[in-house]
This record gives C-alpha cells, structure tokens and sequence, in this order.
C-alpha cells in the first residue's frame, strides 16, 4: 500500500476557505437559492429540518460524475461505502452492518419512500435523480426499517409541466469510460404527465490483471426508468414508476499488497519462501509474484451479474389541508458472481455464490396541515421479504490438496511419525479434499408489522417540541445446511475428507434452522427554538433498533462440541437486535442576509448489542453481537456566495469511535490472543475504534458561473475532498492504515443558455492519490502456509474526461 506522509497540505482546502472568506466586505451582497428536502415527510427547507442531514442535487450528481452511492461518500463526511470480494460495508458515523447476507444495512437505504435494506443494492448505478438526502444518525421513527446507523434517501426526478427532453454523452479514454443518458418528460394529456429516462455505461477498468492480460473491473450498466404521475381529480394524485437495471462487472478492483515469509520452520517444506514464492513451486505462473499495490492484479477472473427490478405506486388524497398517502413497492434482484477468493493467480479455491430477494411493501400514513398549534404524521407500514443464497468453497485444481499434503505430512514428522506414516498421512489429507466443494444454502423469510405517530407541538412563534413512537413486530425464519460433494454436486460419505476439511478450514456439515419473533418501541424526542430570525437550535434524544437474524456465511454450526468426525470447532447462526441511544444538539443558522449558512450538530450515541461479522481466519465469517460501543463527534456544513458568480461550499466531521465491550474480536495477524479457547482465538477490541473511522473529513467546492456573449455561460468547480487516517481493515491490522490525503476533482463547461448544449472537461482524482477502500486477510495464506499477506480493493487514480449534452 502506498502511504503519504502527513503535511499541512490537509489544510490547504481549509486555508483558502478562510482567505476567501476574509475579502468579502467589499463584494456584492447575493443570496443562497434554497434547498428543500422530505427528511421529514414534509417539503421543508433544509435550514428548517432539526436533524445532521446532507443533500446532493442530481443536477451536483451529474456534473461531478457521482454514478453511485460509491462516488458520493466523497461530497457527505461520515458516510463511508466499498464493494469487499463477498459484501458492501456502508457505514455512517462509524457504525455499519459488516458483510453477510443475513444481515440488512445499519444504514437505511430509501427510493422513493420503498426500503432498499439489501447491501447488494447500494452498489446499484444512479439515474436521472431530482436528489438524495443523507440523514445521519438513528431514523427510526418516520424512516423504521433497522435504521440504527442514519438513513439515505434516494428521490427520482418527476415529471413536470413542460415538455424537456435531455441526452448526454461522457467519455474518459484512459479507463474506457463511456456514458449515454437520455431523459424525456411532459405532458401526456391535462392530467397525465411522464417521465422517462435511459442510462447506458461501460468501462474498461483500470486495474490490469496479468493472469488474463486484460484491464479490471470492466462494467456494463444498462438502467430505463418509466414514471407517470396522474392528477386523477382535484384531491386525488397518484405516481407510477416502474423501473429495471442491470449492472454486470468482469473483474474486480482488487490486488495483494503485502506478503511475507512464512514463520513455519523446517521440515515445513516452503520454509523460507512467501506465499507467493509457494504458489510458484506449487505450479502456479510468475504472475502470483506480483504482490505491492501498483494497479495490477493476479488472478484467474471473476464476475459479478446483477438484475433489479422495481415498481412503485405512491398516491396521494388531500383531506382538506392534511393528505393521506399509500405507498406500494414491489422489489426484486437477483445476482450471480464468482469470487477468486484465494485473490492470486494460482487455481487455490474458487467461491461461487448466488442470491434472489423479492419483497413487498404497504405504507398508509396522514400528514396533518401546517400551520396549526399541533401537526401530526402517522401511519402503518408492512413488509414481506424472501431471500434465498447459495454459495460454496469450489478445490478444483492440485495446489491447495498438494500444499495440504505438505502441512499434515510436515506435523506427522514433527510429532515424531516416521517418514513412511508422515506421508501416508499427507497422502490421505490430499486425496480426501481434491475435487471438492462445500455447498450451502441459506433462506430467511421475515415479515414486518409497525406503527408511527409523530406529533409536533408548535409552543410559540419560536418553540417547537416533537415527540415521536414507533412500535414495530417482526417474525423470522432462517435455515442454513452445508455439505460435502464431489465437483458434480454428489454428496461425499462423511470420513477423512471432514477431518481435514474441519482441522484446515473450520468446515463442517451442518443442518440449522430457526426462527424470531418479538416487538420493540423505539421513541424520539426533539426540541427546537428560533433564536432570532437567522438562527435555529435544535435538541434531540431517541433510542433506535436493529432486528436480529440468521448468519448466512458461517462454515460451522454454533456448537463447539465434537462433531461426527470428532473435531470441535465453533460457527454461528442466530445473532440478536441491536440497540441505539443517540443524543443530538445543534444549530441551523443564516448570516449576511441570506449570504451565507452555516449548520452544526454534535452527537453522542451509544450502542448495544452491537452486531458484527468477523472473519474466522481461514475461510468462513462468523455472526454475533458485539457488545458495546460508543460514537460521538462534530459535524459542521454550509454555504457561502462569495460573489454573484461565485460559491462556496463546505462539509467537515470530527468522529470519535471506541468499542466499550468487545472480548470477541478477530485478532489481526501475528497478534498475540488475549483469549484462547478450544475453538477460536480472540483479541479484545475494548478501547478500540472500528473501521473507517477517520478523526476528521470533509470538502470545500467552489462553483464558478459567468455569462459572456449573446448566450453563452462559462461553468466551473473544484472540489476537495478530504481525510485524516483510517484503517481500512475490520480487524484493526496496523499495517493497514490508510493515510490521511486530498483528493481534488474539477469541471469546466461552456453552455449555450438559449441553445441548451453544454461541453464539459470532468477530473477526478487529479491529485492521483492512491486510496485503499477495504482490505483484509490473504484466506489461508496465514493460517495454512503461515505466511502474513493482504489484499486490498484500490480506489480509481486520476481520470480526465470530456461530457457534451443538449436540452431541449
């Protein structure tokens, strides 16, 4: 991994923010458009919402390139998303779900009002989106479902009175970058209008895979998205989208950045080599030999086919001044990948997986008239989900049975076995795992009943005190077998191939199911006074929770008594909710007449039971609830004209993470256990802080505008994008720290107002740092050869590219 030392170049986006902002009393006096966001199921002014709350218009989204949620953690601090070899981790403030499929996100993902609770979907490509709203913290009242963490909501562009139509082109040579957008939206008929929009994107990728000669991850993006809103009478409205999107990806953004001597001594036979200098010896191409982070990887391919699909229907009956609303969402995807999980270019193990979810979604709720000394929001939501997962762990090559020989054979002979019996013994481990694989497969069906009310008092001209309730219900049912088969799918009589599958990997057969039921209430309490004019202060107080469920990825049943082949060794399966307390004070301010906003919010929230999913060290994650945790911080944003033509923007989060219960954790490699017991080690994270976790990060965005000639409009920003150090691996390893850097992304457009074209030159990344979103392990390079190795997924270096689009 590259590192970059620290130096006052962190500041630099700071400094000029501040020297700007020294000059201006001899500038014109502007004033800010503003921002209207639904945080609160009414259309409120952002500098009116009594929450820590970013929102990024599409019309931002389109200009820097943000094609998904990936792109835009840079423009929100204390959101953090990456794509991992088998998961997403999306964390806000520090907390996240980690990578299992059993798990729904700790973040809350909305589109247009329907959960979008599956990891899987937060990779999902943007399209024509009016904007999206980031709420930070516990939402669990208006927003619900397992909300703990803070919730993004995602808005699509409407329909509007006028007929436009709007077609874009991006090109970026470097990385085969290509994008084509079309949208059309109007007037159908007096009362019918709709909306349409069209995304088509490739890439090439930017990581070369030496193994295939050939660039990584290559993308294939299709999305169409059809919308008709109907004014059915005058009371009575209602919306139609219908949506379907493919994402397919070759390759992955991935490489091994750190590998080392193995620490097994003689007669281990590699003694004295790297993992990569074995796989070499075990018949393995020079490839494998690559193993600092250059932007290329070794590896013999894998992929990653996805299909979405969506249809809601939102309508709306005005009740006087109050409105009724039912939401109805209809969700479904499928996805089918195959990792090279082993993450080299030697044949070690393979892990095909697959996964199909359908669910279904009511929500009817009342929104009160404002105005009144009490306004009112409640309603009732269901949701009825199945998901279905598949996966093994595929031996279909002789390096991982020949090095297994090598391991058991070296034991026998250190525990005094002659050489005959040392490699009979090998001999038997090696025939017993060639051409195997592991199959397993995992359901949970859960069904959701809950109730909301939320009612504002409005005290004063200038206090407000809301309380909130919801009371939510939900039964699960959870099943999980694994077993032992041929490369075929025939299933393999239990005997010697189990011994050394649960000595060597933790596997073993296993047969669970189970199932949760039970309610929760989680309550809110906010308090809000006007200052004056220009300043608003706000208090908050909630507790948030998280349902449990059902491990979707552990190799073992959670049992550490002997199994049929009498090993013992230790999984998981069921994992119990988690709870939030979460305290919250702070302002909303305007100053200058209208010139500028500056916002503040300071929390402290408190974790419970806090779920996690932790590598096993070999090849399996195991599920539990963590204990406690403890996350507090400062977060400030705001704008500023600083002319007529030019504005100032800026995000910064200071986050304070430590795990205040967690006897459990993963140990990182080489560590030394803090508990040993007979099926596991394990390192005490107390005191810690998790992933991600960087003590400062934001961004400062300049935005020029100036017209010149009959029509035309110069357009230009600069973005930079910031951070302190991170560590971008769950187990805390310290040789994983990712420095603290500047990123900085720019545009510069010339438009034709009357016309409607525009010409724009996009670079991100111009500062070409080097940023490692997720590393972990090298799966059983530690534990089977003992060598200490890491992969790592790569952020995009510095990309230049040229966008042309019409409007009409």
């Amino acid at each position: 991994m590259k590192k970059h030392s620290k130096s006052n170049r962190h500041l630099v986006p700071l400094a000029m923010a501040v020297g700007l902002c020294t000059n201006t009393a001899v500038l014109a006096a502007p004033a800010l458009e503003e921002v209207l966001v639904t945080a609160t199921l009414r259309t409120e002014s952002l500098q009116d919402v009594p929450v820590s709350v970013n929102a990024v218009s599409g019309e931002k989204m389109a200009e820097a390139g943000i094609d998904k949620i990936e792109d835009l953690q840079a423009y929100v601090p204390n959101l953090s998303m990456s794509e991992t070899g088998i998961g997403t981790n999306i964390y806000i403030r520090g907390i996240g779900s980690g990578i299992n499929p059993g798990f729904e996100q700790s973040v809350g993902m909305y589109f247009d009002g329907i959960s979008y609770g599956r990891g899987q979907l937060t990779r999902a490509p943007f399209l024509d989106l009016a904007r999206v709203e980031v709420l930070r913290g516990p939402q669990n009242i208006l927003y619900g479902k397992n909300s703990i963490a803070g919730a993004l909501s995602l808005i699509s562009a409407r329909p509007g009175q006028e007929n436009e139509g709007m077609i874009s082109g991006l090109y970026e040579p470097d990385h085969g970058e290509k994008v084509v957008d079309f949208m059309v939206s109007g007037p159908i008929t007096e009362t019918l209008g709709g909306r349409l929009a069209i995304r088509k994107r490739e890439f090439d990728g930017y990581i070369e895979n030496l193994t295939l000669n050939r660039d990584e991850p290559q993308r294939d993006e299709g999305t169409v998205r059809a919308i008709l809103d109907w004014d059915a009478t005058e009371n009575l409205t209602a919306m139609l989208k219908f949506e379907l999107g493919k994402f397919d990806v070759l390759g992955r953004q991935v490489e091994i950045v750190n590998d080392q001597i193995t620490t097994f001594p003689a007669p281990f036979p590699f003694a004295g080599l790297k993992y990569s200098q074995m796989l070499t010896a075990l018949g393995a191409g020079p490839s494998v030999l690559n193993t600092t982070q250059d932007y290329k990887r070794s590896s013999n391919g894998d992929y990653s086919n996805n299909r979405t699909k969506n249809l809601t229907l939102n309508v709306d009956y005005a009740l006087g001044e109050s409105t009724l609303t039912f939401i109805t969402g209809l969700m479904h995807y499928e996805f089918a990948e195959l990792c090279d999980c082993d993450f080299t270019g030697a044949p070690v193990f393979s892990v095909p997986f697959e996964e199909d979810y359908d669910q279904y979604s009511q929500e009817a709720r009342w929104v009160s008239a404002a105005g009144g000394t009490f306004e009112h929001i409640g309603g009732a939501y269901y949701q009825k989900s199945k998901l279905a997962f598949y996966d093994e762990i595929r031996i279909d090559s002789a390096i991982l049975p020949t090095a297994v020989y090598s391991r058991v054979a070296g034991d026998a002979v250190k525990a005094g076995d002659s050489p005959a019996v040392a490699d009979a013994k090998g001999s038997a481990a090696r025939s017993a795992i060639s051409n195997t694989t592991t199959p397993r497969n995992f359901t949970s069906d859960a069904e959701l009943w809950s109730v909301f009310w939320q009612t504002t008092w409005n005290a004063s001209d200038r206090a407000r005190a809301t309380l909130g309730l919801r009371y939510s219900y939900e039964e699960k049912e959870g099943t999980r077998d694994l077993t032992v088969a041929d490369l075929d799918g025939n299933e393999r009589p239990i005997g010697t191939v189990d011994g050394v599958l649960a000595g060597v990997f933790k596997v073993e057969r296993h047969d669970l199911e189970g199932t949760q039921k039970g309610g929760n209430l989680a309550p809110s309490l906010n308090v809000q006074y006007d200052v004056n004019d220009d300043v608003m202060a706000y208090a908050t107080a909630s507790i948030g929770n998280k349902s449990g469920g059902f491990d979707a990825r552990s190799n073992a049943s959670p049992s550490a008594a002997p199994n049929a082949v009498g090993a013992s060794i230790a999984g998981s399966f069921e994992y119990d909710k988690e709870k939030a307390t979460s305290f919250e004070i702070g302002a909303k301010t305007n100053f200058m007449d209208g010139r500028g906003e500056l916002n503040i919010a300071a929390f402290f929230t408190k974790y419970d039971d806090l779920q996690v999913s932790i590598f096993d060290g070999t090849l399996g994650f195991n599920v539990g609830n963590a204990g406690a945790a403890e996350t507090k911080g400062i977060e400030l944003d705001g704008r500023f004209a600083l002319t007529d033509h030019l504005m100032m923007g800026a995000a910064l989060a200071f986050l304070d993470f430590e795990f205040t219960d967690f006897e459990k954790g993963q140990c990182y490699q080489g560590q030394t256990p803090d508990q040993i017991t007979p099926t596991a080690n394990y390192c005490d994270y107390k005191g810690k802080t998790n992933q991600y976790v960087a003590d400062y990060s934001g961004n400062v965005t300049f935005t020029y505008t100036r017209e010149f000639g009959d029509a035309l409009e110069l357009r230009a920003g600069t973005d930079f994008v910031f951070t302190d150090d991170y560590n971008s691996s769950q187990n805390l390893d310290p040789s994983q720290e990712q420095d603290g850097y500047v990123k900085v992304n720019a545009r510069l457009a010339i438009a034709d107002v009357k016309s409607g074209w525009e010409v724009a030159l996009i670079g991100k990344n111009l500062t070409d740092e080097d940023v490692i979103s997720y590393s972990n392990d090298v799966p059983l390079a530690n534990s089977s050869f003992g060598s200490i190795g890491h992969y790592a997924f790569v952020e995009r270096p510095r990309s230049v590219a040229v966008q042309a689009s019409y409007r009409w």
